[in-house]
C-alpha cells in the first residue's frame, strides 16, 4: 500500500517564498521571456500560433513550477512508484492510440495539448531510481540482485521509446537513469560490461535503423554529401550561427530563420535562431543561464538532508545539463540530429511540463531539505 502523506508542510507560505532558490527561479523566468521573443521572431514578428501558444504555455506551467516547489518533498517520494507508473502506461498507450507526424508515433492527443510521455519519463525514471537507491544500504548498492530492477526499470521505457521510433529521447533518458546509477555508487566495472555490450550490438542495432536515422548519421559524418537533401538542415544551421558574428544581426534581422531557409527553427532549432539574431556574446548569456540553474541545482543537493534528495538533485542537474549540451552540440554539428528540444526555450508543451516538474521538485528539496523521508 503506497503512502502519499501530507502534501503541505508545517512551512508557512511566507517562509516557502523566502527558501525559493532566487537563481533558479529568475533564471528560468529570463530563459522563458527570451524564449517568448525568440518565438515571435520565428512567427516573422507577428503574434501568430507558436508565439501566443508558447507564451501560455510558459506562464501556466511556470505557476506550476510554484505549486510543485511548495509540495513537501515527502510527497514525491511517496509517489515515485505510481508516477513511474503512470508515464509507463502513457508510454504503452502512445503505442496503440498515439498521434502519427514525420513517421513517428510519440503524442497523444488531448484536448489542450499533444501530449509526449517520453518527455514526462524523463523526470519519472530519475525520481524512481532516486526512491531505489534510497532505500537501499550501500553495501548492496553492488550486489547483482540489487542492480537488476534499476537495469529494468531503465531498458523498458528506453526500448518504448526506441520504437516510436525517438532515439533522441531514449538516449536522454537512458543518460538521466544511468546519472542516477552512478551517482549511487554503483562501480565502473559494470559500466565497463555494459559499454562492452553495446559496442557489441552496435553493428546489429544499425540494421534496424530507419533510413532517415541512417542518413543522419552519415550527414553528420560528413554535411556535405547531400547539401539539399538531408545535411540540409545543419547546413544552414552552421552558416546562420556563423553570420551572427559577436553581436547578431539584431531582433527580427536573422536572414537565414526569417527568410526560412532553416526548417523547424521554433523546435529544435530556436539557439540558431537566436544565436544569428543576438551573436556569440547573446549565445554566452543564454549558456551562462542555464549553468547557473545547473550549479545552483548540485548546491540544492549538497543542502537537502535525504539521501532521496541528495540523489534527484545531482542526476536532474547532470541530466538537465545533458539535454542542454545534446541540443547545442546538435545545431553547432558536433553531434548527429537527434530531435532533443533545448529546454524551456523550445515549442513544444510536453517539453516545457517535464523540465517544469523537474525544477518544482528540485525546488521543493531545496524549502523542505531537512525533512525526514522513510
Amino acid at each position: 500500500m503506497y503512502k502519499f502523506g501530507s502534501i503541505t508542510s508545517h512551512l508557512s507560505l511566507r517562509d516557502k517564498m523566502f527558501a525559493l532558490d532566487l537563481y533558479v527561479v529568475f533564471g528560468v523566468f529570463i530563459l522563458g521571456i527570451i524564449s517568448c521573443f525568440a518565438m515571435y521572431s520565428t512567427d516573422a514578428g507577428t503574434f501568430s500560433y507558436h508565439t501566443k501558444s508558447h507564451i501560455v504555455r510558459f506562464f501556466v506551467f511556470f505557476t506550476l513550477f510554484f505549486f510543485i516547489s511548495f509540495t513537501r518533498i515527502s510527497f514525491w517520494y511517496n509517489s515515485t512508484t505510481i508516477i513511474y507508473i503512470l508515464f509507463f502506461l502513457l508510454l504503452v498507450l502512445v503505442k496503440y492510440f498515439g498521434l502519427t507526424s514525420s513517421g513517428s508515433k510519440r503524442w497523444l492527443g488531448l484536448y489542450f495539448l499533444n501530449l509526449q510521455p517520453s518527455e514526462l519519463m524523463k523526470i519519472g525514471l530519475i525520481l524512481f531510481l532516486a526512491k531505489y537507491y534510497h532505500k537501499i544500504s550501500p553495501g548492496d548498492v553492488n550486489r547483482i540482485k540489487y542492480l537488476i530492477q534499476p537495469i529494468i526499470a531503465l531498458l523498458i521505457p528506453v526500448i518504448l521509446v526506441i520504437t516510436q521510433p525517438d532515439l533522441g529521447t531514449a538516449f536522454l533518458i537512458a543518460a538521466g537513469g544511468v546519472t542516477v546509477v552512478w551517482l549511487a555508487g554503483v562501480k565502473m566495472k559494470f559500466f565497463a560490461y555494459l559499454s562492452v555490450l553495446f559496442l557489441s550490438i552496435t553493428p546489429i542495432a544499425i540494421s534496424f535503423l530507419k533510413p532517415y536515422q541512417k542518413s543522419r548519421i552519415l550527414t553528420f559524418l560528413d554535411p556535405s554529401r547531400d547539401p539539399l537533401g538531408a545535411g540540409y538542415q545543419i547546413t544552414q544551421s552552421k552558416i546562420a550561427i556563423g553570420s551572427g558574428g559577436l553581436f547578431g544581426k539584431g531582433f527580427l534581422n536573422g536572414s537565414q530563420s526569417y527568410l526560412d531557409y532553416l526548417p523547424e527553427k521554433h523546435t529544435d532549432f530556436i539557439f540558431t535562431l537566436f544565436s544569428e539574431e543576438f551573436g556569440f556574446f547573446g549565445s554566452i548569456l543564454i549558456l551562462s543561464i542555464y549553468i547557473l540553474i545547473t550549479w545552483r541545482a548540485i548546491k540544492i543537493g549538497n543542502m537537502t538532508r535525504s539521501s532521496f534528495g541528495k540523489l534527484y538533485c545531482y542526476s536532474f542537474a547532470t541530466a538537465f545539463f545533458i539535454y542542454v549540451a545534446v541540443n547545442m552540440g546538435m545545431v553547432l554539428g558536433l553531434i548527429p540530429i537527434v530531435g532533443a528540444p533545448l529546454p524551456i526555450m523550445s515549442y513544444g508543451g510536453s517539453s516545457m511540463m517535464a523540465i517544469m516538474l523537474g525544477l518544482g521538485i528540485l525546488m521543493s528539496c531545496k524549502i523542505h531539505k531537512d525533512e525526514q523521508l522513510g
